[in-house]
């Protein structure tokens, strides 16, 4: 099932090109990289922010545990001296009676007073986004790698509750149970706090509902979000399910995570 979103005006911001990483690992050598990481993260190593997906062909790729936050984005801010669309043009968008832009909400202060740092970042369009992964170092997860990372288990050892090989409709397993969405019980209809929520699969955070997450489906005006929102009951969740948005769109449901071709170990202060 796919959504498409259509604003009264859907104009096309160019950013700088969008430069994809191309590492090539050995199987050997990137299976040593993952154990090595899944070791450190069964320690609680606070250091290891990232999670290791084995693909289909035993290669791998990594991904963030948790959305990007607001303190995470502030530091490639800060670094570029970068000034968002959405604080260029006014503020965010938020579902009223159709998309009305809210005057001060941007990604430091999402419904328009300042937000706490492990707070996600959201009104950042999808080219902002995959700017931000290239400053870390990584890229948007393509809609594959975010599906693979999202419903099919693969860790060698998963805890309880989880079984190595099995595809889920949900990101949080067989049920939508523990995730921030509209019907969840003590929902607080607005985004929580990166990393809040209970572990789904693969050890991630936050895959389903939350914020929605935009990956990398290709180029064009359009870009897929995946994983549904606080706003929406548990539906959007599901693995058959998609949004397409445009790509310069900036809302206050929308955030995302990053992947990498190769293991990172970087500080996760947020």
């Amino acid at each position: 099932m796919t959504d498409r979103v259509q604003l009264p005006r859907a104009r096309l911001t160019l950013f700088a090109s969008l430069i994809g990483l191309a590492c090539v690992q050995s199987f050997p050598q990137a299976y040593a990289q993952a154990q090595a990481q899944a070791q450190a993260q069964a320690q609680g190593n606070d250091e290891v922010p990232m999670q290791a997906i084995e693909r289909e062909d035993g290669s791998f790729f990594w991904i963030d545990r948790t959305e990007v936050s607001i303190g995470q984005y502030r530091g490639f801010v800060q670094a570029k001296g970068y000034r968002s669309l959405a604080e260029r043009e006014g503020g965010g968008f938020e579902w009223g009676a159709g998309w009305e832009r809210r005057p001060g909400w941007v990604w430091h202060s999402p419904y328009g007073k300042p937000g706490a740092a492990n707070e996600p970042a959201v009104h950042v369009n999808w080219y902002e986004a995959q700017q931000f992964c290239q400053w870390a170092g990584k890229r948007l997860p393509s809609d594959a790698e975010w599906m693979r990372a999202a419903y099919t288990e693969t860790r060698a050892a998963p805890p309880a509750g989880f079984v190595r090989g099995k595809t889920y409709p949900y990101p949080t397993g067989d049920s939508p149970d523990g995730a921030n969405h509209r019907e969840a019980s003590n929902a607080p209809l607005r985004h929580q706090a990166v990393g809040q929520s209970r572990a789904g699969v693969n050890g991630l955070f936050d895959m389903g509902a939350n914020v929605w997450e935009w990956v990398d489906s290709g180029s064009g005006r359009e870009q897929v979000t995946r994983g549904g929102s606080w706003w929406y009951g548990p539906a959007p969740m599901h693995r058959d399910h998609r949004a397409l948005k445009p790509a310069d769109f900036y809302v206050v449901y929308i955030g995302w995570r990053c992947v990498a071709d190769r293991a990172q170990v970087l500080p996760s202060k947020r």
